[in-house]
């Protein structure tokens, strides 16, 4: 009988230490965010396939978010003030959901505004006297403020899309006119011949030159820009805390866009620069979308600049820069910028995708991962007539809505890790996953069995190891107290 008791008892103390240290949620094509009960969290013996260092903390994690944009808003005010509600407090409110704390918005207009617009179009309007946000009021500043209702201390950092069309050599909001089928791609849901963007094809401009006026009234003027945009929001009781100059800065696109050179970066940022830290506002370098880190070099080694610049920002092909800049300046903060936008059809296979983006960035020094389109009617097509995903898609019809696979995988990551979490190293054969180190302690590992069956999972922490049979084709985020 005492055998018997001393058997239960140790039953019990296995697996209620398991159930109590171990939190395991898991999500698949068929089912989203399901809590499993299976791990075991036991004295470590033997072989892992895995080991998270709890001795190598890396990178500090700043936070996750989404971007604040006016198809966004517009897609949102569809739906019963019930279902905004929810939505807002699944994304923003702290301990609930995906737990958002730093978002992005643009300065301006860009390709998922409902027009061309900026803040001042008056032309030699160098004093800003006719500088206005009247149109933001009217969209990106309710969006904002709802989300600040669950969350008032979002960090939000901003960037211009295009500046006023009439600081431009073209003197117009786009850099590339819609002529040739370039235009039409089946991944990328883009079918942009029918869109008529007004530009010539002889007022297009290209990678490699500066489209924004080099005149140095031109740079104070747009510096000045800046400063009324943060302070008019200010006023509406929004605080920007990060500023970069120009979104994707190489490239000519259809929709609002600028190119700049380095050269043509330095001499801006050498105005704009001492302007933001004067309004204690950071200066990131971005966002860079190109795999050249050297484009980088030109600006984050300038004597002047340098002390100004905080932090560098990354999107699409810019993935390819990321490590090489975090190694040769290691204390600069890198955020992704802006998830790839994918073709609206939100499936799973882009969700998988979307794994490798974060795995990428947040392997190499990422402080912080921003997702783009919050939500977006069904079709996900833009005003310029591009097709994207987005976390949340609003049936115009029914006025319904659904979270989207990749909203999803990136609360795998932001429900658990806080603010101020170390990326952790981890080790052996088993390498498809991330770790994080929580202030608290508490340590996070996501994992992804890529895989069509079910794999087993063994891994070390310390002195203990967790075991678990993950679902074939999954994501999968543990929660563990030490």
């Amino acid at each position: 009988m005492k055998k018997l008791f001393f058997l239960c008892s140790f039953f019990y103390t296995v697996f209620s230490t398991a159930q109590s240290s171990v939190r395991w949620i898991s999500s698949d094509s068929l089912r989203s965010w399901q809590t499993n009960t299976g791990a075991v969290w036991q004295t470590a013996t033997g072989t892992s396939d895995a080991e998270v260092l709890l001795s190598k903390p890396q990178q500090t994690i700043e936070g996750f978010g989404t971007c604040f944009n006016e198809l966004g808003w517009t897609s949102l005010g569809l739906l019963s003030a019930s279902d905004r509600e929810q939505i807002l407090n699944e994304l923003f409110a702290p301990g609930k959901g995906a737990n958002f704390t730093i978002c992005r918005m643009p300065i301006g207009a860009n390709d998922f505004s409902r027009q061309w617009y900026s803040y001042n179009e008056t032309a030699g309007d160098f004093e800003m006297k006719n500088f206005s946000i009247a149109n933001d009021k009217e969209t990106l500043i309710p969006f904002i403020k709802a989300a600040m209702k669950y969350n008032p201390s979002i960090k939000l950092w901003a960037s211009p899309w295009s500046p006023p069309s009439w600081m431009k050599t073209n003197g117009h909001y786009a850099a590339r006119a819609v002529n040739n089928a370039d235009f039409v791609s089946e991944e990328w849901g883009m079918d942009l011949r029918k869109i008529n963007n007004g530009l010539s094809p002889d007022k297009e401009g290209r990678e490699g030159t500066d489209m924004f006026l080099q005149g140095e009234s031109y740079f104070n003027a747009y510096a000045l820009y800046f400063t009324r945009f943060i302070e008019a929001y200010r006023k509406e009781g929004i605080n920007i805390s990060m500023v970069m100059p120009q979104n994707e800065f190489n490239s000519a696109q259809v929709f609002p866009s600028c190119t700049w050179t380095a050269a043509g970066l330095v001499r801006f940022l050498r105005i704009l620069g001492p302007k933001m830290d004067s309004m204690k506002v950071a200066l990131f370098l971005g966002t860079i979308e190109r795999a050249n880190h050297l484009l980088a070099d030109t600006v984050l080694t300038d004597g002047f600049c340098t002390p100004f610049i905080k932090g560098a920002g990354f999107q699409w092909a810019g993935k390819g820069a990321i490590a090489a800049i975090h190694k040769k300046f290691p204390k600069l903060q890198l955020y992704q910028t802006e998830q790839e936008c994918g073709n609206s059809k939100n499936d799973w296979k882009y969700c998988r995708y979307a794994w490798d983006l974060m795995k990428l960035y947040l392997s190499n020094g990422a402080n912080a991962y921003t997702y783009w389109n919050t939500s977006l009617k069904e079709g996900g097509i833009s005003t310029w007539g591009w097709k994207q995903n987005s976390l949340v898609s609003v049936d115009t019809v029914k006025k319904t809505y659904k979270y989207n696979y990749e909203y999803y995988l990136i609360k795998h990551f932001s429900h658990f890790i806080q603010p101020g979490a170390k990326r952790l190293e981890t080790s052996g054969d088993f390498s498809n996953l991330l770790a994080f180190q929580n202030p608290d302690r508490s340590v996070v590992v996501v994992v992804q069995n890529e895989t069509k069956t079910v794999k087993k999972l063994s891994l070390k922490l310390a002195d203990k190891r967790l075991k678990a049979t993950l679902a074939a084709d999954s994501f999968n985020s543990f929660l563990i107290k030490l």
